[in-house]
C-alpha cells in the first residue's frame, strides 16, 4: 500500500516545487520491476481514485519539437486535440528514448515538472475542477499531489480537452 512521505524524494520535480514554494503532497508506493502499465500500478498500489491520477506523455509536434500532455491514467491522449491546443498541424507520440533524453526521467516516471528541457505543456481540462491531482514526482514509485492551478503555473501549462 502507499505511504505518504514526509521527504520530498529529492527528484528534480520535487526540488523545483520546493524552490518555487509550491505546496505538494508526496506519495510513495511500491513499484514492481515487472510492471509495464505504470498508471494501473499507481492506482493499484495507492488506492487513489483514477480520476485524480494523471500520466505525463511526451509528443512530437514537428522536427525536433516536443510537447507534453497530462491526461487521466484511465484515459488516452487525443493526438488531434493536443495538436489543436498547441496550434500545430499534427502530434504523435514521441519515441520513449527521445522522451527520456528530453525530460531527464525514465518512462513510467516522467513528471511534467522539473524536466531537463522545459516543453510546452497541456493539461486535460478535466483536472481544472479538481482540488488535487496526482502526477509522477519524477521516478517510479513516487507520485505527488498538487493543485491543478499550481501545476499549470509551475509548468506554464494551459488547460484543454485533450483526453478521450
Amino acid at each position: 500500500m502507499a505511504k505518504k512521505s514526509k521527504k520530498s524524494g529529492g527528484t528534480p520535480a520535487t526540488d523545483a516545487l520546493t524552490a518555487a514554494g509550491v505546496r505538494f503532497e508526496p506519495m510513495e508506493y511500491e513499484h514492481h520491476a515487472d510492471a509495464t502499465d505504470f498508471g494501473a500500478e499507481v492506482i493499484r498500489q495507492t488506492g487513489l481514485d483514477p480520476a485524480v491520477v494523471f500520466k505525463t506523455l511526451v509528443v512530437s509536434v514537428g522536427p525536433r519539437q516536443l510537447a507534453v500532455g497530462v491526461v487521466p491514467v484511465a484515459g488516452r491522449l487525443d493526438l488531434k486535440a493536443i495538436a489543436s491546443a498547441l496550434g500545430v498541424k499534427k502530434a504523435e507520440m514521441a519515441d520513449p528514448k527521445v522522451a527520456e533524453r528530453s525530460s531527464g526521467y525514465v518512462v513510467g516516471g516522467v513528471s511534467p515538472i522539473g524536466q531537463r528541457t522545459p516543453l510546452p505543456t497541456v493539461i486535460d481540462a478535466s483536472a481544472e475542477s479538481l482540488e488535487i491531482m496526482y502526477v509522477s514526482a519524477g521516478k517510479r514509485g513516487l507520485q505527488l499531489g498538487i493543485a491543478p492551478a499550481d501545476l499549470a503555473a509551475v509548468t506554464g501549462a494551459t488547460f484543454a480537452p485533450i483526453a478521450r
